[in-house]
């Protein structure tokens, strides 16, 4: 078997190392090249000395000027390309580089700078650089490789993880990548069997050569055998660059539903610097932000702030709450995203910046800040502010215009990169994009916008899985005409959600106690700024809090003859409105048998609309042709059935049959996605609402797994 990876780079690499060992002699000339690099791509040159007065560079730091952890494949082409022209590589430019390992963009160099490294450091990397594409053709040259490799990895700044690396980039069909992505998939996952690799081994940072050549060997055995289909280096590197991914993918907080993860919103932040010298200059140089807590490890492992406070105060040794810290490393990690807008901050009056993020978080083991996001900073100075900012570690100000707006105001930006610009093309929604993707008939649709308009405040309700959240949001793109996410808000009601959570209330600081407004608070005073623009608040499990705790003396200003009424809140001095362009969405679960009756102040505020399976409409059933899967017609004909059979129960009903979504934005049809579909969400369901007849869920399991078999 060959894997389809893209292997251009191979190539390319191994003639630019060829052509770099000539200036073993003449690094003068290497660094005129290297500074030449950055003068024809117009990117910034990194700090590759002190003060940037390059005196000395040795190969494997060349070949990190374009394999950084945070660098755009974007500027790794343009760099390759000028390569290319500069040293004369006849190979083809490579575009992909998903299994070519990185190292630490904050630790590029393979050498301490000036002053601090030891007179011999740059010469020994280029022993071993010599030594290693020898060794790479001929064996006789091994002991002499050993040696270099053993002086080269005890150097300062150096590990296993860089020096691997640098091998497996230059001959890669002899050096296997030791780094933590190879590490993790090589030692961790098992998928290596036992007879070939010790999986209790510990491998050392500082890894000598003797062990490392025992590694390659072991590894080699492994991928010469039967046991797997892989066949090198570069086919194992690409499986644990996959896995890592994965890894990362599974552990990733995901903020939105399926109803808007095409939406891509600009955000705007500020970030608060502890020293406003060193971290700025560090964060100037290379290019980055960083929140700092490098002893939580990688922010991605951690699946809500629980886990990371819990971590902080156990590594600390301290009750301190971490609250706001916590919240500031999951935006950091999940929600802030490439094309956000960044203020560095000082205090709480200065602002020395601000720039463009141009990657996911990034996790460097060995870093001095282990996560980071790559940035492009376009204005840098200080200047005094008009407004007193928030003193938090990282705070979204995407929310507050007017903050936004007197920040820009102290730039001065070209026209191109003028902040105050709509920086946001939405994507087009119509009534028809709704009508094909959420399965109600378009005469119920237009019934449900009547409502809407008339009593500004609508409740979705229905059994499980007919997707009343996808509606939700939906429904409001439809109206909106784009999908506009800052004008959609979701939050989830609860037994715990009170009124201080949605309008405002005191909560305990380190020093006392602060008034903190709440979600619907800001989201209607985001709203007042945009009269032309309807905005939409969305409410799940809308009965399952105390709606008159929660929303105390709004109620009354939620009906659509009071809006623009103002009234004053209970813990301020201040008139509020809840603005005529504000439209409320609230969603029930009709299944919920644990929920007491529905306070009549909410239904008489509420107009309530039925939404049922929708396996009957025309969207379905075009979505079902479209399929051509007649297991998939199979088990949807099973569930219709099962269906008549809760409508006629006693005990259920209408309001617990089972809803479509469960079927539903399948681009493939295969048995385990419609297995595992009936064995862990529909049979799971049954088992409850036929607890005390396990026969009849039985009867029905068996009824579901024939429509596949």
């Amino acid at each position: 078997m060959t894997y389809e990876i893209d292997r251009t780079w191979i190539d390319f690499y191994k003639e630019l190392a060829e052509r770099l060992l000539k200036y073993k002699n003449n690094r003068e000339e290497l660094i005129e090249n290297v500074k030449k690099i950055y003068v024809t791509t117009n990117i910034r040159m990194p700090k590759l000395e002190k003060n940037h007065q390059l005196v000395d560079i040795d190969p494997f730091t060349v070949f990190g000027l374009f394999n950084k952890s945070a660098m755009k494949d974007s500027n790794k082409i343009k760099i390759l390309e000028t390569v290319a022209e500069i040293f004369n590589i006849n190979s083809e430019v490579p575009t992909n580089f998903e299994s070519v390992p990185t190292i630490n963009t904050m630790n590029a160099t393979y050498y301490y700078f000036l002053g601090d490294r030891e007179e011999n450091d740059i010469d020994n990397l280029w022993s071993l650089f010599e030594n290693a594409l020898a060794y790479a053709k001929n064996k006789k040259y091994q002991q002499k490789f050993m040696k270099y490799f053993d002086m080269s990895i005890e150097q300062k700044g150096n590990g296993r993880n860089k020096v691997t690396n640098g091998l497996y980039w230059i001959a890669p069909e002899v050096y296997s990548s030791l780094d933590w992505r190879t590490s993790q998939y090589v030692y961790e996952t098992e998928k290596i069997s036992d007879k070939y690799i010790n999986h209790n081994e510990k491998i050392p940072n500082k890894i000598s050569a003797k062990q490392y050549l025992k590694i390659v060997k072991q590894l080699k055995e492994y991928l010469s055998s039967s046991d797997t289909v892989m066949n090198s280096f570069v086919d194992l590197y690409y499986e644990a660059w996959k896995y890592s991914q994965e890894i990362k993918d599974k552990n990733r907080e995901i903020e939105t539903s399926d109803a808007d993860k095409d939406v891509e919103v600009v955000n705007y932040w500020t970030i608060s610097l502890d020293s406003q010298e060193t971290k700025w200059r560090e964060f100037l140089e290379n290019s980055i932000i960083a929140l700092g807590f490098n002893e939580l490890g990688d922010f991605s492992t951690y699946e809500d702030k629980k886990q990371i406070k819990e971590k902080l105060q156990e590594t600390n040794d301290t009750d301190r709450s971490y609250n706001n810290i916590a919240n500031a490393i999951l935006q950091f990690t999940h929600e802030m995203k490439a094309g956000d807008i960044v203020y560095a901050t000082f205090e709480q009056s200065k602002v020395l910046g601000w720039g463009k993020i141009t990657s996911e978080q990034v996790y460097e083991p060995n870093g001095e800040f282990k996560n980071i996001r790559q940035i492009d900073w376009k204005e840098q100075g200080e200047w005094t502010t008009p407004i007193k900012l928030k003193n938090k570690k990282l705070y979204k100000i995407t929310p507050y215009k007017d903050t936004i707006e007197a920040l820009n105001d102290i730039f001065t930006t070209s026209s191109e990169e003028d902040l105050g610009k709509e920086q946001i093309k939405y994507p087009k929604y119509s009534s028809e994009d709704f009508l094909n993707e959420v399965f109600i008939s378009e005469q119920h649709y237009n019934r449900l916008i009547q409502l809407l308009e008339m009593k500004k405040n609508v409740i979705l309700q229905g059994p499980p899985g007919v997707g009343k959240t996808f509606a939700a949001k939906r429904l409001a793109y439809s109206i909106m005409g784009v999908k506009d996410k800052n004008r959609v808000k979701m939050i989830q009601f609860h037994q715990s959600y009170s009124y201080e959570d949605f309008i405002m209330g005191f909560r305990p600081t380190e020093t006392g106690f602060k008034l903190h407004t709440g979600a619907f608070y800001n989201f209607c005073k985001q709203a007042e700024q945009d009269m032309d623009h309807d905005y939409f608040f969305i409410i799940d499990e809308i009965n399952r809090g105390n709606l008159s705790k929660i929303f105390g003396e709004l109620f009354m200003l939620i009906e659509n003859d009071k809006r623009g009424s103002e009234l004053e809140l209970l813990y301020a001095d201040e008139k509020f409105t809840v603005p005529d362009n504000v439209y409320i969405i609230g969603l029930m679960n009709t299944a919920d048998r644990s929920l007491a009756i529905l306070d009549y102040a909410l239904r008489r505020r509420f107009a309530f609309f039925d939404i049922s399976a929708g396996f009957s409409t025309e969207g379905f059933k075009e979505y079902q042709e479209k399929l051509q899967s007649p297991k998939f017609d199979s088990l949807i004909q099973r569930v219709e059935d099962l269906n008549n059979d809760i409508r006629n129960d006693e005990m259920l009903g209408e309001d617990f049959i089972i809803g479509h979504s469960y079927f539903s934005n399948l681009t493939q049809v295969t048995d385990t996605i419609l297995s595992n579909i009936v064995e862990f969400e529909i049979i799971p369901l049954l088992k409850e609402y036929w607890f005390d007849e396990p026969s009849k869920v039985d009867i029905w399991a068996d009824t579901l797994r024939s429509a596949i078999r």
